[in-house]
């Protein structure tokens, strides 16, 4: 229920996010448009002249820039795809009736719903949300008087942010916990699935970085409100009516922003590594390839996450010195990320791929990461960096290797899993338009974005065609905004395909990819405690694929050799590896739900076979 939660809630974040950036893309492909038609929907934001003609307010859009970006890392890409599978997939895949703190976790979710309530209301405020861009650096989010978006939206900005950390924090606790003390017998660290060690890693990652981020949003809060100083310099304040304020260092908020930042980067990248690797093992019918090294890979980037922060400030004046370690660790934090490229491209070589639209998600992440981490090189190179920074080239690579690869990732889990959510599968037809047209237009809009970062386009502009050196770029924005625009259209497919599917898609087996993991033993309709008697024990690696001796091309972790040996049936609708000769002791806790197991055990073959008198296990009737 709380994955479920966490992924509407993600959807419905994403969903606005999306609509932002299509109104900003609007006033970048088309600068001179009359967009007075808006006006009803964005009150004063619309500056309609005594012609009729409406042009968005500047610092309204600066502001749409801000919450887009805010709402997509945060929002969307850390809890809606790290709290949903995690929340999801941990329990189920270490066997484990339920997490390590059931009441910790609903705290987690409505800490990150308030949080979400909170920035969505900033958008009504009469002086406009936070508008210092994503990264919020001061002096624009220190200072209340700097710009509109610098007041009472800021400050919501901020206190948004401060209950999501809390939401984060309890979150990764809890996900640490439950890897670490509840697995089943049998389920070793090196039995565990690639997406458990993503989500595991991802959650450390919080525990040891948001905090962080939480003491420089409080220390950015004093100075908005007691006075202090630890951003603002005299510097800074002599320019705005000369405020009372010494000491302090608009760059040390980007040190403290930035340690969090990049490992933000493989918060939202990590789960859907670990997605991507499971979906490519079951859907290509192969052992994932170099099982240990994609482990080693993805521990190197978790501790190299930590060493790179720097290589977001080399233009802050950083000491060379300083700055060639920051460049030397960010060159170095490449080589894991290619172990994980080869491996993933190692399992798909020569097998006998099957081609549903999660699979074309988890090969999308592939596509994109490889693109777009190639651009990284550029970035992480200090002289070529100055030359980049705040064009449109970070934008573009920035998109392609965390944003789009990340949504990837996220969508290909939600075709997935979407049987074990809600016990019915989503339409593969539309599934695969989905797919289609989004990855066809991700690389229309980011691909030239790179050369307008080369030739020195800035970001975050209004309107860059004030600036003749400019202008040649006009057509290619418009070509940019076009794709934006299908781009969101064609999520409209997906949420109807989604929400469609819960209530009238088709039913679900049981094992409907034929997957060797825990989730896929559990009943097509969760119970409390997720399985019915004993928890099955694991005897094997959760890659068994296309093993030469069997006549099955998968291998369930809860086959023993003495199982296969005795030629167990585990494709049959009533496999029940929680089943013993032994009496099953149920916990006290579930024994209301005693009823529920009884009934499911005795009308699983019969209503099964009742509803769906054609559809037999792995088929695609």
């Amino acid at each position: 229920m709380i994955a479920r939660q966490f992924l509407i809630t993600g959807i419905t974040m994403g969903l606005l996010g999306g609509l932002l950036s299509s109104l900003f893309r609007i006033q970048l492909g088309f600068p001179d448009a009359n967009i007075g038609w808006l006006q009803p929907l964005l009150g004063k934001w619309v500056n309609v002249n005594a012609a009729g003609h409406g042009s968005l307010d500047p610092n309204f859009y600066l502001a749409m820039v801000t919450i887009h970006g805010t709402i997509m890392v945060f929002f969307v890409l850390t809890a809606g795809l790290s709290g949903t599978f995690s929340n999801l997939l941990i329990p189920l895949q270490v066997g484990s009736r339920d997490m390590a703190s059931p009441f910790v976790n609903m705290l987690s979710y409505w800490f990150f719903f308030m949080s979400s309530v909170v920035m969505f209301a900033s958008l009504f405020i009469e002086t406009g949300p936070a508008s210092a861009g994503w990264t919020i650096y001061p002096p624009l989010s220190a200072l209340p008087m700097a710009i509109p978006g610098s007041g009472l939206g800021m400050t919501m900005w901020l206190v948004s942010m401060i209950m999501f950390i809390a939401s984060a924090l309890m979150g990764a606790l809890n996900y640490v916990s439950t890897v670490l003390n509840m697995r089943t017998t049998g389920m070793t660290m090196t039995r565990m699935p690639l997406t458990v060690w993503a989500f595991l890693l991802t959650a450390i990652l919080g525990i040891l970085s948001f905090p962080v981020l939480f003491a420089a949003c409080l220390l950015l809060l004093f100075d908005r409100s007691l006075g202090t100083s630890f951003y603002l310099s005299d510097i800074v304040t002599s320019m705005t009516g000369g405020v009372e304020h010494v000491g302090g260092s608009p760059v040390l908020f980007q040190h403290l922003f930035w340690f969090l930042g990049h490992p933000e980067v493989y918060i939202v990248i990590l789960p859907a590594f670990g997605i991507t690797s499971e979906l490519l093992a079951v859907h290509s019918r192969k052992p994932i390839f170099g099982y240990r090294a994609m482990i080693g890979s993805m521990l190197g980037i978790a501790f190299l996450s930590f060493l790179v922060w720097g290589h977001h400030m080399f233009v802050t004046g950083m000491n060379p010195f300083l700055g060639s370690v920051f460049l030397i660790a960010t060159l170095i934090i490449a080589v894991p990320s290619a172990v994980k490229v080869f491996n993933w491209l190692a399992t798909i070589w020569k097998g006998n791929i099957h081609f549903r639209t999660a699979m074309l998600f988890a090969l999308g992440v592939v596509s994109l990461f490889i693109s777009g981490g190639l651009t990284g090189l550029f970035l992480g190179n200090a002289a070529l960096d100055f030359k980049l920074h705040n064009t449109y080239f970070v934008v573009a690579h920035f998109h392609l290797v965390m944003g789009s690869s990340a949504i990837f990732g996220m969508f290909a889990g939600i075709y997935q899993w979407f049987p074990k959510l809600f016990g019915r599968k989503m339409d593969e037809k539309l599934g695969s338009v989905h797919f289609w047209v989004t990855f066809i237009c991700v690389y229309a809009v980011f691909i030239p974005m790179h050369f307008m970062g080369l030739d020195g386009v800035p970001r975050r502009y209004y309107d860059t065609t004030v600036f003749d050196q400019f202008k040649q770029w006009v057509e290619v924005d418009k070509f940019i905004s076009v794709f934006a625009f299908i781009g969101l259209g064609v999520q409209f497919v997906f949420i109807y395909n989604f929400f469609n599917s819960i209530f009238n898609g088709r039913r679900s087996t049981r094992n409907p990819w034929r997957s060797n993991t825990l989730e896929w033993t559990t009943p097509v309709h969760g119970i409390h405690g997720n399985w019915p008697g004993e928890i099955p024990q694991v005897y094997r690696w959760p890659y068994d694929y296309s093993r030469p001796d069997m006549e099955l091309d998968y291998l369930p972790q809860t086959m023993s050799d003495e199982d296969i040996m005795n030629k167990v049936d585990y494709t049959s609708e009533n496999y029940n590896p929680t089943l013993t000769d032994t009496p099953v002791e149920v916990p006290e806790e579930h024994v209301a739900e005693s009823h529920e197991i009884v009934m499911l055990q005795l009308i699983n073959g019969k209503k099964k076979s009742k509803e769906n008198p054609e559809q037999k296990e792995g088929s695609d009737a």
